[in-house]
């Protein structure tokens, strides 16, 4: 088997986040689940932003994130997702190969537009997304590059994509190409609404295809269908060899084979949006994974990652990310 040339290779929904700030009033008027995700059509995604505060557009779409996060810190990273040849899907793939991610899935050029994340970011720093999907949800198998998926360590899938029919058929197609080559299969629970929309689906590609796992506290819990976190992580024990779970301020867990490890959260003085937390701390486990470092080290990249991603408006890391980590003494 030949090593890798690629540490991660992200598949996800290709999207562009709108953001702006909104009190629980606006929330509530407008029928938005606060901290929580919704799917939108392109009336609604017109109407709410129309009713929208003044707004930040940034390139985004969770899995595109984390591929952005693993580059910032000085790996190679790779992305597989579907824009349309409109002004958006210009600026998604502009940025992210500005932030020096491998780009190069062909433009849609017909059908839906470009996909956008109207995201309100309320005072207590909480996002409530509702996500006109677009352009991503076309997505197919033929967008899934054999060859590319066998040059990454890693194959990371956003659970995000796993609505449309075709998306699922890529997955599985990435997921037997990567094993077929000896890499790894991760995946991200991304939101418990998706996880109660596809449980059992979710845990048969679990039980079946996935490697390393990630999840916050409540997809976790809804993935198994408990009110007890610990329930939940055993549960999980028997079904995942590797597994990052997060618990907001109280840090995260770690399953490592037959280890359990609980990494505290970094430090934030100033909480802003926690647009990207998960994201992120994909990005830090990711990188140390592909690097052959120990979970410790992972889970405290991830939490490196992830607080300096909240302390800011926007998903992506603004600060040096390989500077902090190395800093830290993380990275040599």
């Amino acid at each position: 088997m030949t090593n890798p040339s690629i540490d991660v290779l992200g598949i996800g929904n290709a999207i562009v986040d709108v953001l702006a700030h909104a009190d629980d009033a606006f929330l509530a008027a407008n029928g938005i689940e606060k901290g929580s995700m919704s799917l939108i059509d392109t009336a609604r995604a017109d109407e709410l932003y129309g009713l929208m505060a003044p707004a930040m557009e940034k390139s985004g779409g969770s899995a595109a994130n984390t591929m952005v996060g693993v580059a910032g810190l000085g790996g190679k990273s790779a992305y597989i997702g579907k824009v349309r040849d409109d002004q958006l899907g210009a600026v998604f793939a502009h940025d992210i190969a500005a932030a020096g991610v491998s780009y190069g899935t062909p433009k849609a050029t017909s059908g839906e537009p470009t996909a956008r994340c109207l995201i309100m970011v309320t005072p207590d720093a909480q996002r409530s997304m509702s996500t006109f999907l677009g352009a991503s949800a076309s997505l197919c198998v033929d967008d899934v590059d054999e060859t590319l998926v066998a040059s990454a360590a890693i194959t990371y899938l956003e659970g995000y994509l796993f609505d449309p029919a075709p998306a699922k058929e890529a997955f599985y197609k990435a997921s037997n190409a990567a094993h077929a080559a000896g890499r790894k299969v991760a995946l991200t629970l991304s939101d418990s609404f998706c996880v109660d929309r596809y449980r059992g689906e979710f845990l048969h590609l679990i039980e079946t295809q996935v490697d390393v796992l990630f999840a916050n506290e409540d997809e976790l819990k809804s993935l198994y269908q408990t009110d007890n976190f610990d329930d939940g992580l055993q549960a999980l024990r028997n079904h995942c060899p590797v597994a990052g779970l997060t618990r907001s301020e109280h840090g995260s867990v770690i399953l490592w084979g037959d280890e359990v490890h609980v990494i505290a959260a970094d430090p934030v003085d100033n909480l802003v949006d926690t647009t990207g937390a998960g994201d992120l701390y994909a990005s830090g486990f990711l990188y140390g994974l592909a690097r052959d470092m120990g979970p410790a080290a992972c889970g405290q990249l991830g939490s490196m990652a992830a607080a300096e991603v909240i302390s800011h408006f926007g998903a992506r890391p603004e600060a040096d990310l390989k500077a902090m980590a190395t800093k830290a003494g993380l990275l040599g």
